[in-house]
């Protein structure tokens, strides 16, 4: 017979408790075990009549058994009947006794037992305690109360069985209770399974129905919530154990109801915690062990599946069948709960943490691995696996290591740093080769040293150079570290670090000439080393040129190119060759950016992009490589010289602030979170940086900002700042804010940095340059002035001479010819032609003929303005062709040429407007002015004015970006054209505006 579902604890018509006027009213806190109760009652009326029965209570662990018990020999008692009880447990009864539990029973009686029959001089154990029990029942009816029967040893477990088959004839009632769970460890075989059903009434308790647990939980603490009721309900599973451990912690954390805590540890004094600890005991060791494997996997954000979990516990030595048998009894208990096909769930997450509470950390760790290791035979994703792995302790397998290294690949993929970067921590301690840890703790350093702080990954990569190994993997980590170095400021401690492996690979030439072509490139951060790297590369390269190999041989070019010694003609020649040339995997990188800087240099653009982008493919961003950020930078400078002011400026709300209040693309300058996104570089969406790193203590810049370009595709080298410096991506932005009209974001751009802190770079020259045009452009002519010359002076001091890296000659011309200096500009001017003749590209050239012309002025001036602009026009230099255009209307409209000057102008003004160049397009408007022309009159262009229509609907810039599928930042700048053209200033005055245009 089985009671009723459980629930609450008053007094219903569907679960009534028992009234004071009960013969069980000293149980009236016992919730609906009114039948079982009754059941006892009547056996022992039968018993007390002469016909004893046994009565077998079943229950799982904490639904009552013993207080019930309990509650029956108290009615026992009352009704006349003499009791005899005895708790069972492991390892307990009489010590040495045959029968241990029954000696235990009897003991109270042994005093009346009868002297042995003559004939029977040595009674067996059980037959003198059954003749115990026989004389002592003789004398009145009795109640043999036994708990917990499952753990009595197997002889008195068996007395007892046949004491069931002789008490139908006596006055004793045999009452006995016993465990009844599903456990995951076969069961031992119950106390009547073998005896007839006529001898045994059995009854089973089942947990507490929802009405007579919220009963019960009122009954304690009063009125409540509804669903705070429900909360304790569940959390207890309707077990009467740990309902009433749960209470009592709640009352003596809170005078009033509260709701359930998030953990366990928050109730105390911890009676909840304790009481499902010891459920979990009573259910032995695989339960517990598989009840917590079962909460394990739900802290799992994917999830888990009843098959995945059953091959876990089994790898943990479970038997699979018992284990699925456990996951259907427990949603009986009101543990569980079903959700379809899914893994059972447990009732409520307080539970789930109490039974994860107290699990050893070797245990845990143990669990964690052993489910890992079955979803990667089950085929599910690394990324999934490694989250237990990262839970687990060292497993010491292979693939382990494996499907730790591949989640991290992907984590790199995805761009998620901080990931790959645990995952990489994680893998360490398990087995790999020598080799293998050598590329992890490079990559690894590299990361930490890129993501986390830049002296985080420096003993990594140190680690990595002293494993013994293949030497490829020592210079790799070696390359990485001298980087590393090279970046904060210890360029000189690279090179050593770099030169110091030379002696190791005297059998290894290819790997040679990478270290020395690494040494030159990172010498470049210095203008001492570099000198003195050069000036060996020079002198190996006239004795045996074969030694420095293409990559090498590349180098020189360059610095040909940079110090004024050889043609783009020359140049190119010569790096073509290199370029077909057979190269080593490891060198192959230095030759493509090389290769690539010289090319953009020349003005053959496509080529350097397929260069570079050959070299990216070839590059693993994830490694410190001199090359990585200088085919990054040499990208930018394709850009920048194509006049892709739109690529240079993508995303800008990643280094922009708030949108300007009218929405229009113009006004105040970045906010605090100003920093700039490289996704045009790496040719991803995200709009974090490549090589992210935090700014140095020493740099007065935006705090947000990290060091993008380590190194750089630029004159006299690919090196890089120290963190907090400006970069060559900087550099080209601040130059696009300008040639763009955002003057006010330029300026917070180019004064976020306090330079005098900032290593020596040929990026921190760049962006001085880039500077002075800001400052110039603001009206500073002296202090733009002053930023060229430094420029000027810093470049010379590492034999940089050529304009083909920064024109900062031309520049300070112009600026010397605002000051009223017009010989020093002049003498600028000519030595800028120059050079530039040298290299000969139209670009150079025809800048240089500009400038040139302007500081002659007279006609020998016009006749250069003129040669400029054919040169220009002749190789389609828009960026140099439409100053040249301006400069040339200019001297036009001194010499009285109106007429010419304003066609001069007006073409000037279409390309600008054509390539977005907002500041050339307001200088040769200003121009027409002065040569009495009025301003041209441009027509919206259809993106434009579909743009300002909706903005003029009262659209944000936000909406109409997402209604045509662009970028915010191209409503913006097709909102300030639109502004320009129609002579308005806000957007109030577009519906105006619009009106009276074609």
């Amino acid at each position: 017979m089985q009671s009723s579902p459980l629930s609450s604890s008053s007094p219903r018509s569907s679960s009534p408790s028992l009234s004071s006027s009960s013969p069980f009213s000293s149980s009236a806190s016992l919730y609906e075990r009114r039948e079982a109760l009754a059941l006892v009652a009547d056996e022992a009326a039968r018993a007390r009549a002469g016909s004893g029965r046994l009565v077998l209570l079943r229950g799982a662990t904490g639904t009552g058994r013993t207080a019930l018990l309990e509650a029956a020999t108290e009615h026992a008692e009352a009704h006349g009947m003499r009791v005899l009880r005895v708790r069972c447990s492991t390892g307990g009864g009489t010590v040495g006794a045959d029968l241990p539990v029954v000696e235990q029973l009897l003991s109270p009686i042994q005093e009346l037992c009868d002297p042995p029959d003559a004939e029977d001089e040595s009674p067996s154990p059980a037959a003198r305690l059954w003749r115990l029990l026989r004389a002592y029942a003789a004398e009145g009816p009795v109640l043999v109360a036994v708990d917990d029967v499952h753990l009595a040893d197997e002889e008195s477990r068996g007395w007892l069985i046949e004491a069931a088959r002789r008490v139908d004839r006596l006055p004793v009632l045999l009452l006995v209770t016993e465990r009844s769970q599903y456990d995951v460890d076969p069961p031992s075989a119950g106390l009547v399974h073998s005896l007839s059903p006529a001898l045994v009434r059995t009854h089973t308790l089942a947990p507490l129905s929802l009405d007579a647990a919220t009963d019960l939980v009122r009954s304690t603490i009063g009125d409540a919530p509804r669903k705070w009721v429900a909360d304790y309900v569940r959390a207890s599973a309707g077990n009467p154990l740990l309902l009433r451990a749960l209470l009592e912690d709640l009352g003596a954390t809170n005078a009033a109801p509260a709701p359930l805590p998030e953990t366990s540890a928050a109730l105390y004094p911890g009676a909840y915690p304790a009481a499902v600890s010891w459920w979990l005991e009573c259910a032995g060791a695989a339960t517990t062990e598989a009840a917590r494997v079962l909460a394990a996997l739900d802290e799992l954000p994917e999830g888990a599946d009843v098959d995945l979990f059953t091959e876990t516990v089994e790898t943990l030595g479970a038997d699979p069948a018992r284990v699925r048998g456990w996951l259907t009894a427990m949603p009986r208990l009101g543990m569980l709960r079903c959700g379809g096909e899914a893994l059972p769930r447990y009732a409520h997450p307080l539970l789930r943490d109490a039974v994860l509470a107290g699990w050893c950390t070797a245990d845990r760790q143990a669990a964690h691995g052993a489910a890992a290791e079955a979803m990667l035979r089950r085929g599910i994703p690394t990324a999934t696996v490694s989250k237990l792995l990262l839970r687990s302790g060292t497993m010491g397998e292979v693939w382990a290591t494996d499907a730790l290294l591949d989640a991290a690949g992907g984590a790199v993929r995805d761009e998620r740093t901080e990931d790959a970067v645990v995952l990489m921590r994680r893998a360490l301690d398990e087995p790999m080769s020598d080799g293998r840890r050598a590329e992890v703790l490079t990559e690894l350093g590299s990361l930490e040293f890129a993501s986390v702080r830049s002296s985080a990954g420096i003993p990594r990569l140190t680690e990595a150079m002293r494993l013994p190994g293949l030497p490829q993997y020592r210079v790799q980590a070696a390359v990485a570290l001298g980087t590393a170095l090279a970046r904060r400021g210890e360029a000189r401690a690279a090179v050593t670090l770099l030169r110091d492996l030379d002696g190791q690979l005297t059998n290894h030439p290819d790997l040679l000439r990478t270290v020395q072509t690494a040494s030159a490139l990172l010498s470049d951060h210095d203008q001492t080393i570099r000198k003195e790297m050069y000036r060996w590369l020079r002198e190996t390269a006239e004795h045996s040129p074969g030694a420095l190999g293409p990559a090498g041989r590349a180098l020189l070019v360059r610095y040909e190119a940079t110090a004024g010694l050889t043609s783009a003609e020359g140049a190119m020649k010569r790096v073509r060759a290199l370029l077909a040339e057979p190269a080593d995997p490891m060198a192959e990188p230095f030759l493509l950016g090389t290769a690539a800087a010289v090319a953009q240099w020349a003005d053959d653009l496509d080529e350097a992009e397929r260069l570079t982008d050959r070299g990216l493919t070839g590059q693993r961003p994830t490694l410190l490589h001199p090359m990585h950020a200088a085919l990054l930078n040499v990208r930018a400078d394709i850009a920048a010289a194509r006049g892709d002011y739109a690529e240079l400026l993508s995303e800008a709300e990643s280094w922009r602030g708030e949108e300007p209040s009218d929405g229009s693309g113009s006004g105040p300058g970045p906010g605090p979170g100003f920093r700039f996104g490289l996704e045009w570089a790496t040719g991803s969406s995200s709009t974090e940086e490549p090589w992210p790193e935090p700014a140095t203590e020493t740099g007065t810049g935006t705090g947000s900002r990290g060091n993008r370009s380590g190194t750089g595709a630029e004159a006299e080298g690919e090196g890089g700042p120290g963190g907090g410096g400006p970069t060559n991506v900087e550099a080209h932005v601040l130059l696009a804010l300008v040639e763009t009209g955002r003057m006010d974001e330029a300026w917070q751009l180019a004064d976020a940095f306090d330079l005098r802190e900032a290593h020596d770079s040929w990026e921190l020259n760049r962006f001085l340059y880039a500077r002075g045009v800001v400052r110039a452009t603001l009206g500073d002519v002296a202090g733009a002035l002053g930023d060229f010359l430094e420029c000027g002076r810093r470049q010379s001091a590492r034999d940089v001479l050529s304009p083909v890296v920064t024109p900062w000659r031309a520049a300070a011309a112009q600026c010397r010819l605002a000051l009223g200096h017009p010989r020093e500009a002049l003498s600028l001017a000519e030595e800028e032609l120059r050079l530039a003749r040298v290299w000969n590209t139209p670009r150079l050239v025809g800048r240089s003929l500009r400038v040139l012309g302007t500081a002659t002025g007279g006609r020998r001036g016009l006749d250069l303005a003129d040669e400029a602009v054919r040169v220009l026009r002749e190789s389609s230099v828009e960026t140099e062709l439409v100053p040249a255009l301006i400069a040339r209307g200019r001297q036009l409209i001194a010499a009285g040429e109106r007429a010419r000057a304003r066609k001069s102008l007006r073409e000037a003004a279409e390309r600008a407007e054509r390539l977005g160049a907002v500041r050339l397009r307001a200088a040769a408007d200003e121009a027409l002015r002065e040569g009495g022309a009025r301003r041209t009159a441009t027509a919206l262009t259809a993106s434009e004015r579909r743009i300002a229509e909706l903005a003029a609907d009262g659209r944000t810039n936000t909406e109409i970006a997402g209604l045509l599928h662009v970028a915010r930042r191209t409503v913006e700048t097709h909102l300030t054209s639109a502004y320009r053209k129609l002579g308005i200033r806000r957007r109030g005055e577009l519906t105006t505006a619009l009106g009276g245009t074609s």
